[in-house]
């Protein structure tokens, strides 16, 4: 199965997620977070820096938790404008 290309409005989430998480990390280092979130130190930075625009799901769920932040309010910040 090939997968469709991303949209803008695809990478422009992806942008946002990575805002959200980064601003939610806080003081703590990405060593400390990508530890506790069980990933590694580099897809955290490509994450927080847009550079992987649709992370896994669980990936993304591991990261919330590590920083605090509700899977419903990334619902809310991440949903597409109508």
């Amino acid at each position: 199965m090939v997968r469709p290309p991303l949209s803008e409005q695809d990478r422009e989430r992806g942008l946002r997620l990575g805002e959200i998480l980064r601003a939610a990390r806080g003081d703590r280092t990405t060593v400390e977070v990508a530890a506790q979130a069980g990933i590694s130190v580099e897809t955290l930075r490509k994450i927080e820096h847009g550079r992987v625009p649709t992370p896994a799901f669980f990936t993304v769920v591991s990261i919330a938790r590590a920083v605090g932040v509700p899977l419903d309010s990334l619902d809310l910040e991440l949903a597409p404008v109508l």
